[in-house]
């Protein structure tokens, strides 16, 4: 068994200045740390539970298998908090089949992010 003490996601972008812009500015997610200097500095975002590292510079185009899932109180109220800052909102918030709200939002990459909202009523809430 391996004993993970801590993870993030690793993301090297096409525009690192872009990413940090959204990732900051748009998401506004809090900084937990940087390092480097210059254009190709690293960036380590809180995620909640984990985090999420913009580092590096990547030429080749991103694959379409990452995405990131980031749950949120409030899908609406996110949604007319990023769109105002400028996020493409790839889908409006939606309750799916299986009773979460979600929206879909992409970085500058076009890593899709998804924004999830957990109903009040919705079974991951009930607490026995």
């Amino acid at each position: 068994m391996v004993h993970v003490l801590s993870s993030r996601v690793l993301l090297r972008p096409g525009d690192p200045e872009a990413s940090r812009d959204f990732y900051g500015r748009i998401l506004g997610l809090a900084v937990y740390r940087e390092f480097g200097t210059g254009p190709d500095r690293g960036t380590v975002y809180f995620l909640g539970g984990g985090f999420l590292e913009v580092s590096g510079r990547s030429d080749a185009p991103p694959g379409g298998t990452m995405q990131l899932w980031m749950q949120v109180a409030d899908c609406a109220a996110v949604q007319e908090e990023v769109a105002a800052r400028g996020a493409v909102i790839l889908r409006p918030p939606l309750q799916e089949p299986w009773g979460l709200i979600e929206m879909w939002i992409a970085d500058p990459d076009g890593h899709r992010i998804v924004l999830t909202e957990v109903p009040a009523d919705h079974p991951l809430r009930y607490r026995p």
